[in-house]
């Protein structure tokens, strides 16, 4: 019998682990977690509720931007949070009644407390000492704080508040423009009428993006949205003011010249700057375990213990839902190799994410390469960008902004797709099956259902066969 450990069992990562251990002979299972009500991050605190609370912004939105409707709706942000809440707690629920259905089982226990390890795959739990064969970590991760000066004088706000709050500030100033702040600053903009200003690094946002695309997403969400952002600015300190408010301090530097700085005052603060794995209470410094960069190999494996896996956000690698279940399949797998004595592999994917930037009204989605990821990897390619406003099927919708880009191999391969439009985000099953089962481009079937919005698909499809050919 092989004694396996999931510390972090309600978390998607750790109900992937559990899933597919739960049935397999001679595996016995302890189920770890101390959530509250417990159900997991994406479920609780992530992307469940943010798609609750920014379907009640895109309603507004777009009545507010189609000039063929009179009116401007108001959001009900306590009913907003009221559904949200209800929501959330039911797919919470639905959760943790799967993994009391694994502990079922004659051969998996589930254990509601907090663990600690106090040597090396030695678990401290409910007063009792566990030493599975293999631990399982999958502790999910915690927002992140950045180290500025004066950080811990001042109140600010999270996430988690942002999805909570029935009110918002007559004016804000954000930390934090990745994918949180992608999504929730239009919302704040939009359900609380907030003056916003949004400290970026860079000279756009979207990272994984090619170049026309950050500065398409500011153009939207400073013309549609009003919110202010100033690029290539850093946070240098913040201090709370006499009457309450916060001011924080950014230099402004090259390509801005001179270089300068400014101080911007607000009602609130909000951090919307990433999150970091949650291994605080865990106990590490009792183990041979050393979080850092490399810790845990692209196997799930530890680095200084084999037989300890750490899957999903806490394991620093990509904090994505679909990863982390991914990575709990592939830890499962990794196991029951290692201990038959069979080699472990590696967990591969293909890019594929969406932001719901813009309210979901303009999310953002990427399904395998970008040109600059293909050219940076020296494959030999063909890149066609097509406009959103190119295709009437957008107009109709009064969403014509945007555009999309495919990305095929000079032998026809589809390699990648992104959009940064209407329903891009819908796109992206389609893309990820032509991009993962290598389909040549001359050979996908050109044919939309006029008028929908893959017609930007079959546009790309057919630039992109005249370009190869």
């Amino acid at each position: 019998m092989v004694h396996v450990a999931i510390v972090g069992a309600y978390g998607s990562a750790g109900v992937a682990v559990a899933g597919d251990l739960a049935d397999v002979e001679d595996i016995e299972l302890t189920l770890i977690d101390d959530g509250d009500p417990g159900g997991g991050l994406c479920i609780l605190r992530g992307c469940m509720p943010s798609k609750e609370v920014l379907s009640a912004g895109a309603a507004r939105f777009k009545a507010d931007h189609d000039d063929r409707v009179r009116g401007t709706p108001e959001i009900d942000i306590d009913r907003v949070v009221a559904t949200k809440n209800e929501h959330t707690l039911s797919f919470a629920e639905h959760r943790r009644a799967a993994v009391e259905d694994l502990a079922e089982r004659d051969s998996v226990e589930f254990i509601h407390d907090t663990a600690r390890l106090v040597d090396d795959r030695v678990i401290e739990v409910a007063d009792r000492i566990i030493e599975p064969d293999y631990l399982v970590i999958a502790t999910g991760s915690t927002v992140n704080v950045p180290d500025i000066p004066g950080i811990d004088a001042v109140d600010y706000s999270t996430s988690a508040d942002a999805l909570d709050a029935t009110e918002f500030p007559d004016s804000a100033v954000v930390m934090g423009f990745g994918y949180v702040g992608l999504e929730l600053v239009p919302y704040i903009a939009e359900a609380g009428g907030t003056d916003l200003t949004v400290i970026e690094h860079d000279a756009a946002p979207l990272d994984e993006a090619d170049a026309d695309y950050g500065p398409r997403i500011l153009d939207i969400y400073e013309e549609n949205f009003d919110i202010d952002v100033r690029t290539h600015s850093y946070e240098r300190r913040v201090e709370p003011t006499d009457n309450g408010r916060v001011r924080l301090h950014i230099d402004h530097e090259p390509p801005h010249e001179p270089v300068s700085s400014e101080s911007i005052e607000a009602d609130e603060l909000f951090l919307f700057t990433g999150r970091q794995p949650a291994l605080d209470r865990l106990g590490l410094e009792n183990t041979v375990l050393d979080p850092g960069p490399g810790w845990v190999r692209d196997t799930m494996q530890s680095e200084t213990d084999p037989q300890t896996f750490v899957v999903g956000d806490v394991n620093g690698h990509e904090p994505i839902l679909h990863v982390a279940k991914e990575q709990g399949f592939k830890a499962a797998e990794n196991i029951l190799a290692h201990s038959r004595g069979d080699p472990t592999e590696p967990y591969e994917n293909v890019h594929h994410h969406v932001v719901f930037s813009g309210l979901g009204v303009y999310p953002y989605a990427r399904v395998g390469h970008s040109a600059e990821s293909a050219e940076a990897a020296g494959i030999d390619h063909v890149a066609v960008t097509r406009e959103a406003s190119d295709d009437g099927v957008f107009k109709t919708n009064a969403v014509s902004e945007g555009l999309a880009t495919l990305v095929v191999g000079t032998d026809g391969t589809v390699l990648g797709y992104q959009g940064l439009h209407y329903h891009a985000d819908v796109m992206a099953k389609t893309m990820q099956v032509a991009v993962e089962m290598g389909l040549d481009v001359r050979e996908i079937p050109d044919r939309s259902y006029h008028p929908t919005t893959p017609e930007i698909i079959d546009g790309l499809l057919r630039e992109a066969s005249a370009a190869i050919e």
